[in-house]
């Protein structure tokens, strides 16, 4: 089981897409309306991690659309009782009592489940109309909104599409969209050992997070999201119990000699990451490792694998 705790700090970007689109706003990317900041929400992020682990690395999660065979998507008590099996036998619940149900299925999705070993869950279980209850876990990895470092520009994009707007008629049909010609977005986030106790999150599932939260961006490949690249992912392992520095993306900003709007490319801007390096330097007696993976194209104000070997803080180049 996971024994440290640690904090993740990742840092990606957009070009002419649109990272995370308001669905009760015309699907626009979600801006912070006082500071025109791009914001993207926890759940879009775990939704490529999830994607990405199940699609890529093999790896089942409780979190996915599963159709019956009349092709009705699964609620979450029908999906709760696909993991009501023993040796990979299914079981008649009106042969189990309501705890012998919870037990068996809370195990089951702990063994097979990463996304609920890294997130939690809360699910409902139904033995019949009278006897109900539910599983919630604390899910050990926590982010925080993730959020631009720049005020971005909002475009809207008209075009049409291939065909018709209707049976019988010439008038081809419009589409419009609504994307950012750039972003750079950074996500916080806690691995919080003590609930890993709890939903048996080992390091071998922190390590495929890692690569998910990098690869999952990349793999990102719609319409909508395609362009959009990692340029930086840290994870500051501790070794005293119960403690982190807390709020990794508060020590880094974007400095540029374009306006933020104007901003285009990676290439546009400096991240100054000496903050950072300062305030680890500081807590180094209180960390174990940090483990870092960097895109060769963000360029950073400061050596940020060179300053963390000299201030003597074991560095693991991913």
């Amino acid at each position: 089981m996971l024994q440290n705790r640690s904090e993740l700090l990742f840092l990606y970007d957009v070009q002419w897409a649109n990272p995370n689109g308001d669905p009760v706003d015309e699907n626009k990317p979600r801006i912070d309306e006082e500071t025109g900041r791009n914001i993207v929400t926890d759940v879009r992020l775990k939704r490529t991690i999830r994607d990405y682990l199940y699609d890529y690395c093999h790896q089942e999660i409780f979190v996915r659309e599963i159709a019956g065979e009349n092709e009705y998507i699964q609620d979450a008590k029908m999906r709760a009782e696909d993991f009501l099996v023993k040796d990979g036998e299914k079981l008649d619940k009106s042969k189990l009592s309501l705890a012998e149900m919870k037990r068996i299925i809370n195990e089951e999705i702990l063994r097979q489940c990463i996304d609920v070993r890294l997130f939690g869950v809360t699910l409902p279980i139904e033995k019949n109309a009278k006897e109900k209850s539910s599983i919630t876990h604390t899910g050990p990895v926590q982010f925080k909104m993730g959020q631009s470092l720049h005020t971005v520009k909002l475009e809207y994009i008209k075009g049409t599409g291939a065909f018709a707007s209707g049976s019988g008629m010439m008038q081809k049909t419009f589409r419009e969209e609504y994307v950012l010609p750039y972003s750079l977005i950074a996500f916080y986030g806690v691995i919080n050992e003590t609930a890993a106790a709890y939903t048996k999150l080992t390091e071998e599932d922190v390590q495929l997070l890692f690569d998910a939260m990098w690869n999952g961006t990349k793999n990102l490949i719609s319409r909508s999201k395609a362009g959009q690249i990692p340029r930086l992912l840290l994870r500051v392992v501790y070794k005293e119990k119960h403690f982190h520095i807390g709020e990794l993306d508060k020590y880094i900003s974007l400095h540029s000699e374009k306006v933020d709007e104007e901003i285009r490319d990676v290439s546009d801007y400096v991240l100054d990451t000496a903050p950072l390096i300062r305030v680890m330097e500081k807590e180094k007696e209180k960390i174990e490792r940090v483990e870092i993976k960097k895109d060769d194209r963000l360029v950073c104000s400061e050596d940020i694998i060179e300053s963390l070997k000299a201030a003597r803080i074991p560095v693991e180049v991913k």
